[in-house]
């Protein structure tokens, strides 16, 4: 078995190596893949070293399985070019989402809609999966007629330049942020202090209402990700979904608050047994003895875990969750290599 990680030095592209190594997936050959500056670099595997190759090298090889996370344009441009040669693709950036002919997929829901005409395979995005995994049997049990969530996410969803100044700014924080500068937009000078900045303002001790591009309805692209990926992932293009998303400075994993409507009246004991038997999400709802989900708990984690489950009272059929995940592994990597697990058990590889 040849695989190919493309991306393989980023922040997803290491937790990609690292989870297919957790999973004794079965690699005998690896190829590494990353850019141009990363060539003969070294990353470790299954105790031992690889030599980091070019697209070309890789590719040349005729690898059976490609695990991409490099960017919507590097997916773009290489995806068809490993696919003509027979490997199957499972890419993480949000280039082939919404193609009608590429599947879109979350095992635990939709992993029946792989086939072996399916070479290049979408991996939904980070906030996207850990939404619709406990919503997918409150959807097929009780109809879900409206979405609202407000998500809370982790610099990690930016890479290590957003983590590195997250905590550049709090190693600064008390004695050198210049009176006055700290709300300077970071874009306006290329720096913020003398750190090159990711985000447009400060992060730490900060909430950017903003992650990816506006878009002209006045949404970003992160939020009109979720309202599309999520109809599509469900099967169902009726769901109304709003979404605001939101940077936080937070380095765990994701959090999202959830309002929902359904099409048939539920108790909450069955919200919560639905939620609990889907596979890969954990309840933790109890909270007397103040137990709920918290990214802290989540992060080097696969599950999705839910709380704070409660009616809403101001629709007829409605509830509120709170919803926390590990973004770079069930929101990425791990998700990824599920779906390769998946192509393997049905001899597609």
């Amino acid at each position: 078995m040849k695989v190919a990680v493309v991306g393989a030095t980023g922040l997803v592209g290491t937790r990609m190596l690292q989870v297919l190594e957790e999973r004794n997936f079965p690699v005998d050959e690896l190829f590494p893949v990353a850019s141009a500056k990363s060539v003969g670099r070294n990353v470790s595997f299954k105790g031992r070293e690889w030599t980091v190759v070019s697209a070309e090298d890789a590719i040349a090889a005729h690898p059976q399985l490609a695990l991409f996370s490099a960017g919507g344009e590097t997916s773009h441009q290489l995806a068809p070019i490993f696919a003509e040669v027979g490997c199957r693709v499972v890419d993480n950036s949000s280039f082939w989402r919404m193609d009608p002919t590429k599947p879109l997929v979350v095992p635990e829901i939709n992993g029946d809609v792989l086939s072996a005409g399916d070479y290049i395979i979408a991996n939904p995005n980070c906030s996207t999966i850990q939404m619709v995994l406990p919503l997918a049997p409150i959807h097929k049990e009780l109809g879900i007629k409206r979405i609202v969530v407000s998500t809370y996410q982790s610099v990690t969803g930016t890479g290590y330049k957003a983590i590195s100044q997250m905590n550049t700014e709090r190693g600064i924080a008390e004695k050198e942020r210049p009176e006055g500068d700290l709300l300077a937009p970071a874009t306006a000078v290329g720096h913020w202090g003398e750190y090159p900045a990711i985000y447009p303002y400060p992060i730490d001790q900060n909430i950017l209402p903003h992650i990816d591009s506006f878009l002209e309805n006045g949404y970003t692209k992160e939020e009109m990700k979720m309202v599309n990926e999520t109809r599509k992932i469900l099967r169902d293009e009726s769901i109304a979904v709003t979404a605001t998303t939101v940077r936080v400075p937070v380095q765990g994993g994701h959090s999202e608050s959830i309002n929902i409507e359904t099409h048939k009246p539920f108790t909450l004991e069955q919200v919560r047994s639905l939620m609990a038997s889907m596979s890969g999400v954990v309840v933790q709802d109890d909270p007397a003895h103040n137990v709920y989900p918290m990214p802290i708990y989540a992060w080097g984690k696969d599950e999705v875990f839910v709380g704070r489950i409660r009616r809403d009272f101001s629709v007829e059929n409605g509830f509120n969750f709170w919803c926390v995940s590990d973004n770079i592994r069930k929101g990425a990597a791990t998700n990824a290599v599920q779906i390769a697990q998946l192509l393997l058990e049905r001899h597609l590889l």
